[in-house]
């Protein structure tokens, strides 16, 4: 989630969509995503929404304790929304859940099941539900990780990153590489899944610990893996850096090695891409909420910066903890929780989309020929299915599964340059 938001058009301070946006709320699969905007310090290298707590000032420790309370606010404007102010029937229930960040961690685990007990009081959860929360190592302990897995927990994705404690260091990253395992550990112990998150391409990064740190990490036997691309984004620490020439800018060939060294390895561990970044032992354990953004699907946002789409109609709240609880109505951090302490429940979105066809169609290409099935060449527009034979040739796109499936499916080099992909079939 980037810190910096779009433009966009005013939305409503009720949160009331458009017509026809909530059409086929019911019939169709609903997720949803919770912000935890608080961190104990901020990596060199995070573009996202988030706040260390000492920045937030002596009130920090109250922001975070009164958070799960903001976040249920939301959640009951929520259900206004989707039910149309009570006339509609509203998501049938909910598919999967991601609590992301930040550090959702430093929320007492008994918030974090406050939470999730919210949402399944206001809709209910699937007998499947996958309930997802990220994790950074240092923050897990076994406690904390039996109450979340009580509380319907499923899956913790932790924020490994690296195995090399120099990598860990020019990424500003706090915890030790041994933590890793010990919350593996902790999460296990607790029945539920582990995904792990990687990082390559940083700089002063070889090859050598790029292997060393998928070899760890294959070591603790994760169901899921994530490996991203540094990217560094203006306005962040390690921009800065980089600017004044104290570490190098990452370098794209140096990334594309380290991708197609991960893809090999992880592919002679058993493990299978699904979506250019992401890669899982088995079908069942790939993320299904991420693949219900890929897909185009529905999910509500809670927390500062979080983004929405329901119906084709994309919309995302303002970015400051303290905005987002004066939306809501809290009063003032740290006041009283109770009638004194809170106002009227105002959208907490800053702004709004509404997606047209063409919006839409190039945003199923843009997300959908990330994913190992691809998508179909029907699908493309007439300029965009010509582009196809030309893509097959220069080794971009696999070429059985377009002839004989009529699919675009990328090869290896095609995920190299997926973005290219993209331009071309976009137009």
């Amino acid at each position: 989630m980037p810190s910096a938001l779009p433009d966009g058009d005013p939305a409503p301070a009720t949160g009331r969509l458009p017509a026809g946006a909530l059409d086929a709320i019911a019939s169709t699969p609903f997720g949803v995503y919770v912000h935890v905007p608080f961190c104990r310090v901020r990596c060199g290298y995070c573009d996202f929404n988030t706040y260390a707590i000492p920045e937030l000032g002596a009130d920090g420790a109250a922001e975070v304790s009164g958070y799960a309370d903001q976040v249920l606010r939301e959640l009951d404007l929520a259900v206004d929304v989707l039910t149309d102010g009570g006339s509609g029937p509203g998501p049938r229930q909910v598919e999967t859940v991601f609590v992301g960040g930040g550090t959702p961690t430093l929320l007492p685990a008994a918030d974090l099941a406050k939470v999730l007990h919210g949402i399944r009081d206001r809709w209910g959860l699937a007998p499947d539900a996958e309930v997802t929360t990220e994790a950074n190592p240092d923050t897990v302990t076994p406690e904390g990780m039996a109450a979340l897995a009580a509380a319907g927990f499923t899956r913790v994705s932790l924020g490994m990153q690296s195995a090399v404690p120099h990598v860990l260091a020019t990424l500003d990253r706090t915890h030790d590489p041994a933590a890793v395992a010990r919350a593996v550990a902790a999460v296990r112990a607790a029945g539920m899944a582990v995904s792990l998150d990687l990082i390559y391409g940083t700089p002063g990064e070889s090859v050598a610990d790029w292997r060393r740190s998928l070899d760890a990490a294959l070591e603790l036997a994760p169901d899921h893996l994530s490996a991203y691309a540094l990217v560094v984004e203006e306005g962040t620490r390690l921009a800065g850096q980089v600017r004044r020439g104290e570490v190098a800018m990452p370098d794209d060939d140096d990334e594309a090695s380290k991708y197609e060294v991960a893809d090999a390895v992880l592919a002679a561990a058993g493990m299978q891409w699904y979506e250019v970044s992401n890669w899982a032992r088995t079908p069942d354990q790939r993320c299904r909420h991420n693949i219900g953004y890929w897909a185009g699907g529905n999910w509500w946002g809670t927390g500062p910066g979080a983004h929405s789409h329901v119906g084709g109609v994309r919309w995302w709240n303002v970015k400051h903890p303290r905005a987002y609880a004066a939306r809501l109505g809290d009063a003032g951090i740290g006041a009283p929780r109770g009638s004194a302490a809170l106002g009227p429940v105002l959208s907490p979105a800053a702004a709004r989309e509404v997606l047209t066809s063409e919006q839409q169609a190039d945003e199923r290409v843009l997300l959908g020929v990330r994913l190992v099935d691809g998508l179909p060449i029907a699908d493309l527009a007439a300029g965009a299915a010509r582009e196809v034979a030309g893509l097959v040739a220069e080794g971009l796109i696999d070429g059985r599964a377009a002839v004989v499936e009529r699919r675009v499916r990328l090869t290896l080099t095609g995920r190299l340059l997926a973005d290219t992909v993209v331009r071309r079939l976009v137009g």
